[in-house]
């Protein structure tokens, strides 16, 4: 299934917010993104290494919908790719209507399979008053929708760069809908 573009890719040794663009990342299988400050195979997101550092990472590889900044800008927030710390900024792929489990092939090699909705946090403010409100929003039903792009681990690596192509692998079975990770 065809999917989109990767419009950008971004990485930081750091445990910062925003993550650099670059021309090119390389995703290493099992662990995540060479040389940033997420990858590994048990968590490093500093508040769940808090609570339990030997949980799986489930959350090696950051990718974000460019739709999300066009809809945000009227509102006026001016986000560029990699501020709100993801590596991959996709076009023309409707990320959060992907089920858990969909393999993201992501240029010539590289494959991710999804794990979850990133679940947006205060930080989110940090880096612009109202941006954690602004990436939520409800449901017909009431129920939230969580809109800041989604986590995934890392199966087969490869170098990632801009204007690469997204192929999409649906699991087989049923569609079972992203939840926060």
């Amino acid at each position: 299934m065809s999917g989109g573009t990767i419009l950008a890719v971004s990485a930081a040794p750091g445990h910062g917010f925003s993550k650099r663009p670059t021309t090119e990342i390389t995703l290493v299988a099992g662990l995540g993104v060479a040389g940033d400050a997420h990858a590994g195979e048990t968590v490093k997101h500093r508040s769940r290494v808090a609570r339990d550092p030997t949980q799986p990472n489930l959350r090696q590889v950051h990718l974000i919908h460019a739709e999300l900044f066009d809809e945000l800008a009227p509102r006026g927030f001016a986000l560029a790719p990699g501020d709100i710390g993801e590596n991959v900024t996709t076009r023309g792929l409707d990320l959060l209507a992907l089920p858990t489990g969909t393999l993201l092939r992501l240029g010539e090699a590289a494959t991710v399979e999804l794990t979850g909705l990133r679940n947006p946090c205060y930080q989110l403010d940090r880096f612009a008053d109202g941006l954690m409100e602004a990436t939520l929003d409800r449901a017909a039903d009431g129920s939230l929708i969580r809109k800041a792009g989604v986590m995934a681990v890392v199966r087969t690596g490869g170098v990632v760069r801009a204007g690469d192509a997204v192929t999409v692998t649906l699991p087989e079975g049923p569609h079972v809908a992203l939840a926060p990770v």
